[in-house]
């Protein structure tokens, strides 16, 4: 059975979608329990009293989205985030999901946690539709200047992540860059088209332009925090946009809306797949424990989904997995 650590104060729809979230989870998995970290007296408002396979964890602080990461964990030591990944670090729980701030979950996690041997750099690494399926995309954030080395080792982290726990095998992966040849980007990416081109533990397919990287051409998707960000941002506000913008035009006449009504069902399903939503969290790959931030919207079917990745991720001992490919390439 999983313990999983949450953070029942992190996110905009917390403690409610939280707990509702988690409590789903609960319901279809008999092999979890839980212990939820935050205010208690908000946290019990929402939830079924002494529920069997939940403890609750009273945790006065909270940290806000707006504060300084380094300087809240250093601080509110008694934080709903702080508390739950220590308790993956003391091994009381096996996993920490949290929709709280990024930059808090990303520094505490490397802080308290601690980083797999051999990894400079943990990643964030969110799944992506494609039009082949799913693409991992590492890192989307966590590392805005990287190096070589950095890029090589999120290559190898993604590679694993999509084989272990998308099932996908030999995942192919693609450098984003701005033109699809070797001799495209700046000096970063440049040398690591070279490098990636030269690892044999990996199946590179070369460089990826941002508005290829849905066309499912590559199954991981590689580069700096800051570029992957982007692209992450400008997808999610292209998705919003496009479906505002559809909205607009069938609501204008009678016509239109009839055959919105005909083609509902089509519609319904487009917007689930580009549904950030819909796909949980994103892991921070490179920890020793097993970290999963959730979107800072999620509802509570968002939540649930960032519990079953979590869930995933444990059943495939990924962090051994990619502990022992990293020590496998430093042999070499």
């Amino acid at each position: 059975m999983w313990t999983l650590a949450i953070d029942a104060m992190g996110g905009d729809n917390a403690p409610k979608s939280i707990v509702e979230g988690t409590l789903l989870a609960l319901e279809q998995n008999k092999n979890i329990k839980v212990l939820m970290y935050g205010i208690e007296d908000e946290i019990k408002k929402h939830m079924p009293e002494n529920h069997e396979r939940v403890t609750v964890v009273d945790c006065p602080e909270i940290i806000e989205t707006c504060e300084a990461p380094l300087i809240a964990i250093r601080k509110k030591t008694k934080s709903s985030l702080i508390k739950g990944l220590l308790a993956v670090k003391s091994g009381e729980a096996d996993a920490f999901i949290s929709a709280g701030s990024t930059g808090a979950v990303m520094a505490g996690a490397l802080f308290k946690v601690g980083r797999i041997k051999g990894i400079d750099r943990p990643a964030l690494a969110p799944i992506l539709p494609t039009k082949q399926g799913k693409a991992l995309l590492i890192d989307c954030g966590a590392n805005a200047d990287c190096e070589v080395k950095f890029l090589e080792q999120f290559a190898l982290m993604g590679s694993a992540y999509m084989e272990l726990v998308e099932n996908v095998k030999n995942p192919r992966v693609g450098l984003i860059n701005i033109g699809v040849e070797e001799e495209k980007g700046n000096n970063l990416y440049k040398k690591t088209y070279k490098s990636l081109n030269q690892m044999e533990t990996i199946n590179f397919v070369g460089n990826i332009e941002a508005r290829d990287t849905t066309d499912g051409e590559a199954d991981v998707l590689v580069c700096d925090g800051f570029t992957g960000n982007i692209v992450l941002k400008t997808l999610e506000g292209m998705a919003t946009y496009l479906f505002s913008m559809i909205k607009e035009q069938i609501m204008q006449n009678g016509i239109r809306k009839l055959g919105y009504l005909l083609m509902k069902n089509g519609f319904r399903k487009v917007r689930d797949k580009l549904d950030h939503k819909a796909y949980g969290g994103a892991p921070l790959l490179g920890i020793k424990g097993c970290v999963i931030k959730a979107h800072g919207s999620s509802d509570d079917g968002a939540f649930f989904g960032a519990i079953k990745q979590a869930i995933k991720y444990l059943d495939q001992d990924v962090s051994s997995v990619i502990r022992t490919k990293i020590e496998s390439i430093q042999e070499d």
